[in-house]
């Protein structure tokens, strides 16, 4: 079997957004196996552990006065007309891709088996080999207006280390974030644009928190999709039907995930790795960490779907070896509901009730359609068999994973 390898390099990343008008850096026939680089885009939240040494990611972030290696972070504007910089951070996840499938049509399903994933290690001698993830409590978490000590509002960085041989992870330090100046001279006073470099100098490291505390390792890839077809730039933030930002830690080994093709070739592209995180990522982030994945693609032609779990499909779908899951989204499709100015008006339409109830609504079809059952049958067994989670509530497109055991139909 064919395998491929993708570093992550300036010429392999694009930064905040999906988009149908980038060309593919990978082209894979259906059956091949690709191992892809990611490289989170909090690593400058401590450049010496996660940045310092590593060749690719020192160019990748590079941003100096004269020169900055990816200047377009997001999909808004890059003429300057912004406020935060190139892109204006509308999209923040730095994605490996994107790759195309061969023969793969709008219509078609594009399955991708994650077959493996492992941390990439700090490069600096003082840290060699050691694994960094950062967890900031950002302004778009669900907790930054509902504070109860001081000062408050505020956004706080905590710094986690990685051990993979107890497949754990233990906080090492945490600090306020403080006012930061970018190479360009725009400040930063919260978190709001990707790849702003933390200067240390600048900050106070609290030590010893969450002292004798361990979190088992849930490693996956929060951000994995295909590009959309209804703009030539879609911000990485809302997830939408073609996959994206979902934040599942269930996204994992052993996944199979199904996205619909909405441009030709697909156009699949990852990122925003995870060393752990829980339902509903509160905080507006999980541990991000930088991964490299070992993934097969399986095209699964239109012409081919009916009578399969993959008839009628037109939103990711999750397979495991125990369940099958389907996502909830505030606003099912965003891009084709909410008219020209999408990317800013699902900023306002957050809601777990829409979530829930687009939720149950894809499950009953799932049922309906590929286990035959009635209606009336697939909302009793939804109800007494059926579990629905928060996955998050910080994409502005929040979500809600219905999830139904295969178990149950072991004697159909």
């Amino acid at each position: 079997m064919t395998k491929h390898h993708l570093p992550a390099t300036p010429d392999t990343v694009h930064w905040g957004y999906f988009s149908k008008t980038l060309e593919p850096v990978l082209t894979l026939k259906s059956g091949e196996r690709a191992v892809i680089e990611t490289i989170t885009h909090h690593a400058n939240d401590d450049y010496e552990r996660m940045i310092a040494g590593d060749p690719a990611a020192e160019e990748i972030f590079h941003w100096s006065k004269d020169r900055k290696t990816l200047r377009r972070r997001g999909a808004g504007p890059t003429d300057g007309a912004f406020t935060y910089g190139s892109g204006e951070g509308l999209g923040v996840h730095l994605l490996t891709g994107p790759i195309a499938i061969e023969g793969a049509e709008p219509g078609d399903i594009i399955e991708v088996r994650i077959l493996d994933a492992w941390p990439r290690p700090s490069a600096n001698p003082a840290y060699q080999g050691r694994f960094f993830g950062s967890n900031p409590a950002a302004n778009w978490g669900f907790q930054y207006k509902d504070l109860i000590e001081e000062p408050k509002p505020r956004e706080v960085v905590t710094l986690y280390e990685l051990d993979m041989g107890e497949a754990s992870v233990k906080a090492l330090y945490s600090y306020l974030w403080t006012p930061q100046t970018d190479p360009d001279g725009i400040a930063h006073p919260t978190i709001d644009y990707p790849g702003v470099r933390v200067d240390h100098d600048t900050i106070v490291k609290k030590e010893g928190i969450l002292s004798g505390i361990k979190v088992p390792a849930r490693l996956h890839f929060g951000t994995m999709g295909l590009a959309p077809a209804e703009a030539d730039f879609v911000s990485t933030i809302p997830p939408n039907y073609t996959g994206g930002n979902m934040d599942d830690w269930r996204i994992a080994r052993g996944a199979r995930m199904y996205y619909p093709v909405a441009v030709p070739g697909g156009l699949f592209s990852c990122g925003d790795a995870h060393a752990s995180q829980g339902d509903s990522e509160l905080s507006g982030t999980a541990i991000e960490i930088s991964l490299t994945g070992e993934f097969e693609f399986i095209l699964h032609k239109k012409a081919d779907l009916g009578g399969t779990i993959l008839e009628g499909l037109n939103h990711p779908l999750l397979e495991n070896e125990d369940v099958w899951s389907v996502y909830g989204f505030s606003v099912t499709n965003y891009l084709a509901e909410l008219g020209p100015d999408h990317q800013h008006e699902i900023l306002k339409r957050s809601s777990l009730d829409n979530a829930m109830r687009d939720a149950f609504r894809k499950l009953r079809r799932f049922l309906m359609t590929t286990q035959k059952l009635s209606e009336d049958e697939a909302i009793s067994l939804m109800s007494v068999a059926a579990d629905f989670a928060v996955t998050q509530v910080v994409d502005a497109n929040w979500g809600v994973t219905g999830s139904i055991r295969k178990s149950l139909f072991a004697g159909r």
